[in-house]
């Protein structure tokens, strides 16, 4: 089997998050500049095996009404499968993930000055996005 790549895509920073080769566990990978995000990507895919990658997609609280980067994620999404087309790109519900990952790191980051890394965050939440498609494939 291979990996599966989360991406929780921002304006400005993007998290990353990966299946072990088993598709069982999920691991933070990395917070990176959205601007490095397709170098880093292809990088990553040259080393790893990837089938697939789920990319969040953004909604409001009500679950149906696109949020205001629905747009850019789309066309993020578009980018992924022009310059990746042997491997799909799925979109999977975000909604609250951002929330919950900075209520698990306010739970288990004992320094205060790490809490406020938002890099942190943006990993977990593409972490929590990747282990909620799991739950639904």
């Amino acid at each position: 089997m291979s990996r599966i790549l989360g991406v929780d895509y921002g304006s400005k920073k993007t998290g990353l998050a990966v299946t072990d080769p088993l598709q069982i566990i999920v691991t933070p990978l990395k917070t990176i500049a959205t601007v490095d995000l397709l170098t880093f990507i292809e990088g990553y895919l040259r080393e790893e095996d990837v089938e697939k990658i789920v990319l969040g997609e953004p909604f409001m609280a009500d679950g149906v009404t696109p949020a205001q980067h629905h747009s850019k994620v789309l066309d993020f999404k578009r980018v992924l499968e022009k310059s990746f087309s042997n491997i799909p790109v799925v979109l999977h519900d975000e909604t609250f993930s951002s929330r919950r990952a900075r209520e698990i790191v306010i739970k288990s980051v004992a320094s205060r000055k790490r809490r406020r890394d938002k890099t942190l965050v943006d990993k977990i939440a593409a972490t929590l996005i990747l282990q909620e498609y799991l739950k639904h494939i």
